[in-house]
Parts: structure tokens; C-alpha cells; sequence
């Protein structure tokens, strides 16, 4: 009797999922893919493609030869916001815009007048060094 209780309580453990016994994390609710619009590559690779899920999360994608591709994402912060993101990819290059990027000051912004002058300063000391003298050679430990 003590044999069979055993081997009951030995399935019984094997047969617990994973998750259970090693605490894998909860992966949410399953949310449903509504839209799934697919061209596959052709011959002359063109393809498309246009995916959205129930909770708002779109991906559309076009592509063609020699790698250029177009498309767009977004989806709903839990705060509300949109994101949205269009890009476009070629020979130049990723080509993102968002709202949500970072932006970079416009050039040429003013330079600070310390850096001016630090340019100055080594142009005048480039000036005065010998010609083919490296600034290396003129370095002298001061412990020797």
C-alpha cells in the first residue's frame, strides 16, 4: 500500500507544470492578433506585410530591392499616449521620426568662447613646432 500511495505522489509531482515549481513568470493575458496581412518576398523581393493585435499595437512594413523598406509602428502607452513611428530605410540609410525620438540642437549652434580659444592656443603652438616634430618627441618626464 505504502508502494502504490508512492507512486501516486511521484506522478502526481512529475505531472505539476514547470511554472508552478519554478516560478516562471505570469505572461499576462492572451491578446489576439486581429489583422496579419503578409505578401512574401517575389522574385524581385517585394514584399509587405501589416500586422495589429486587440490592444492597439500596429506594424506595417513594404519593402523592395536592394534593401529599401518603408513602414510604421505603433501602440498605446499605459498612460494613454500614442506612439507612432514612420521610418524609412535605403541606400542613405534608418531613417526614423517620432515625436518620442530625441532630437538633436541644430548646427552650428554657438561654440563657447573657452573653446574657441583652446583652438586657437593649439594652432598657435602647431604653428611653432618644428616641422615634422610630433608633440611626443617634445615630452620630457618630469621624474627624469
Amino acid at each position: 500500500m505504502k508502494a502504490i500511495v508512492m507512486l501516486v505522489v511521484l506522478a502526481m509531482a512529475a505531472a505539476e507544470k514547470p511554472s508552478a515549481r519554478y516560478g516562471a513568470p505570469d505572461h499576462g493575458p492572451h491578446i489576439e492578433i486581429i489583422r496579419d496581412d503578409r505578401v512574401h518576398p517575389d522574385a524581385e523581393g517585394r514584399y509587405t506585410f501589416d500586422v495589429e493585435t486587440e490592444d492597439g499595437i500596429r506594424r506595417q512594413e513594404a519593402g523592395g530591392p536592394g534593401g529599401n523598406q518603408q513602414g510604421s509602428v505603433s501602440f498605446t502607452f499605459p498612460d494613454g499616449q500614442v506612439f507612432d513611428l514612420q521610418f524609412v530605410a535605403d541606400e542613405e540609410g534608418y531613417k526614423p521620426q517620432s515625436p518620442f525620438l530625441p532630437v538633436a540642437p541644430e548646427f552650428p549652434h554657438p561654440i563657447p568662447q573657452f573653446v574657441l580659444d583652446q583652438i586657437a592656443f593649439a594652432a598657435e603652438e602647431d604653428a611653432r613646432r618644428p616641422r615634422g616634430d610630433s608633440p611626443s618627441r617634445g615630452y620630457v618626464s618630469p621624474n627624469k
